[in-house]
């Protein structure tokens, strides 16, 4: 059983809380949901779509990296969630701006000649969508106590890679029944849309930082980052965030190098897409369970040299359909795994305050190895196809948990 904690058992736990809103962390699923979108339509859907129009891969690749790039800069616009208007507020403008960006791209054509426009909209979107995520992460925080933090991170991180199998397998799957693109981005800025409804469930909380005086609240951001930072978990948390393990850059290209396994398009809007995301939920949720049980950096470790595994068996294994079916299958429920703990250790780490800002600094961080290794795997896979990309990517990470332990050890003897 993946949840062992029923509704009145949360409940339960929150009871003497004041502050918190006994609400089950599944809420924080469907409002992580649009983030998602945004990752699975720009990777999948449209970098499917392109190359089947004739575009290269090396001018794919820098729209995916146009989409990620927010995602690492974020930490940069985070204090405005925690010290301006309301959690509520700033998901349901950002989450409004994504659906609208979203029907723009849906009417470009798949030409080169559209590329600078679609990156700037693309840009657009993941930009307007770091506010939803850092909203709902804000929101969870304050409803969830430290036992569920594994659990509750489960739960989000299942919304997260579920709206990559609806962008990206439903957006792709969509494209193939339905001739106006225009529609396609109809239907899928709507279910974005609706995801806004799970804030009726969750209340403001009482955030500890904020002053009458902008000036002091700036001041009391600046303190409680630097609690975290120079503490010891905070230390290794970040460390952690830096290291290429368990980056799941390959599954960014997976629509893009689909050919070399002679995927149709239907196994990789299924596969890549719906089948993907809800693998990905799967191994979210079994994650999160696994970290409230064991310490949650070294449960995030073992998730990564797991994926790098199933990398190094996806090389070696023959060049067929089925085979791209089992490896991005297995490779998809090693990322929810990651996202999990990911997720719990950070949450651990950085307590409550100005949550938005501290753990989307952590969370940036956590984007530079994603950002890097993207290019690293298409330029191995230029260079040696894809054995050489899956390969690569694996010794990446089992170079960054070398690197991780020897950091640790070496700070025990201090």
């Amino acid at each position: 059983m993946l949840q062992n904690i029923s509704y009145m058992n949360f409940k339960n736990i929150l009871k003497n809380r004041s502050s918190a809103v006994p609400v089950h962390p599944s809420v924080f699923m469907a409002l992580i949901v649009p983030f998602g979108i945004v990752g699975g339509y720009v990777t999948v859907t449209l970098a499917f779509l392109m190359t089947r129009a004739g575009v290269p891969l090396e001018k794919i690749t820098p729209l995916i990296g146009m989409s990620l790039l927010p995602n690492v800069l974020k930490f940069l616009w985070a204090p405005v969630i925690d010290t301006t208007l309301t959690n509520k507020k700033w998901y349901t403008l950002s989450n409004a701006i994504t659906a609208t960006g979203i029907l723009f791209i849906s009417i470009l054509a798949l030409k080169e000649e559209s590329l600078t426009l679609m990156g700037m909209l693309i840009f657009l979107i993941s930009f307007a969508s770091t506010f939803t995520v850092m909203a709902a992460s804000s929101l969870m925080v304050y409803d969830t106590p430290n036992e569920l933090i594994g659990r509750a991170g489960g739960w989000m991180n299942a919304g997260y890679l579920g709206g990559v199998g609806v962008g990206g397998g439903g957006g792709l799957w969509l494209a193939e029944k339905i001739t106006d693109p225009l529609m396609v981005g109809v239907i899928i800025a709507i279910v974005c849309m609706l995801c806004s409804f799970g804030l009726i469930q969750l209340h403001e909380p009482n955030y500890g930082i904020r002053d009458k005086e902008y000036v002091k609240t700036l001041g009391n951001l600046s303190k409680d980052i630097w609690k975290v930072v120079k503490s010891r978990m905070g230390f290794f948390a970040l460390l952690l965030c830096f290291l290429p393990i368990g980056s799941g850059a390959a599954s960014n290209l997976w629509s893009a190098i689909s050919n070399d396994w002679g995927a149709s398009a239907k196994v990789v809007a299924l596969v890549v897409g719906l089948a993907g995301g809800l693998l990905s939920t799967v191994g979210s949720l079994i994650g999160g369970w696994i970290c409230d049980k064991i310490d949650r950096k070294k449960a995030y470790i073992l998730f990564g040299m797991l994926q790098a595994t199933f990398a190094v068996m996806m090389a070696y294994a023959p060049r067929t359909e089925l085979m791209f079916i089992l490896g991005t299958s297995f490779y998809a429920v090693s990322s929810g795994l990651i996202y999990a703990g990911f997720t719990s250790f950070t949450l651990e780490a950085i307590g409550k305050g100005a949550v938005a800002t501290k753990y989307n600094v952590f969370a940036s961080f956590s984007y530079i190895p994603i950002y890097f290794v993207l290019y690293i795997d298409e330029w191995a896979h230029k260079k040696w196809g894809a054995f050489g990309m899956l390969n690569i990517e694996a010794i990446m990470g089992l170079f960054g948990m070398l690197l991780f332990f020897t950091v640790f050890n070496i700070s025990q003897q201090d």
